[in-house]
Parts: structure tokens; C-alpha cells; sequence
């Protein structure tokens, strides 16, 4: 059975996205929250793009643009590991 649930709808960009976050070093994983329609993370900004908010208690919080609006995400680490793993996921320059 196909897996069912509110986000099946995430895009391509934001899956492969998402995979890359689980994958580093630090993660244990990510917790996939709230849809916003038609919001943007800004000018030009392409789905598939991160935006850190903030570091909480064991991880951080961020939002992701989707092709449908915005997409919150928590990425649950390991303690003393937040600013390591949120510094990886900066855009390159």
C-alpha cells in the first residue's frame, strides 16, 4: 500500500532535500511539520531552498520551500551538535 498521509505531496527537490539532512553527521532525524500554501522563503528562492529559524532544545527548527508554499521541518541532533549541523546546511557562497 502507498504511503498516505498530508505529506505525500512533498516535492522531489524537498525528498532528496530531505535525505541529505538525515544523512549528516550529527542528525537523528527529521520531523516533517505544518504545509503553508503560496508562502515564499523570499526573492528567488527555488523549491527545494532551507532557512534555519532557530536552535531549540535538541535540534533545530527551519522551514523548506515546497512547490506548493512552505514546509516546516524540526531536525532532531545530538547534543552540542546544532550550530555543526546548521552550519552545513548554510548555502554555499
Amino acid at each position: 500500500m502507498p504511503s498516505r498521509g498530508r505529506h505525500q505531496s512533498t516535492s522531489k527537490e524537498c525528498r532528496i532535500l530531505l535525505k541529505r539532512i538525515e544523512a549528516l553527521e550529527g542528525v537523528v532525524g527529521v520531523i516533517i511539520g505544518r504545509s503553508y500554501g503560496g508562502k515564499s522563503l523570499g526573492k528567488g528562492s527555488a523549491t527545494g531552498s532551507l532557512r534555519i529559524q532557530r536552535t531549540v532544545s535538541g535540534g533545530l527548527k527551519a522551514v523548506m520551500q515546497s512547490e506548493k508554499g512552505l514546509q516546516e521541518i524540526y531536525i532532531r541532533t545530538l547534543a552540542g551538535k546544532e550550530e555543526e549541523v546548521a552550519k552545513s546546511l548554510e548555502p554555499e557562497a
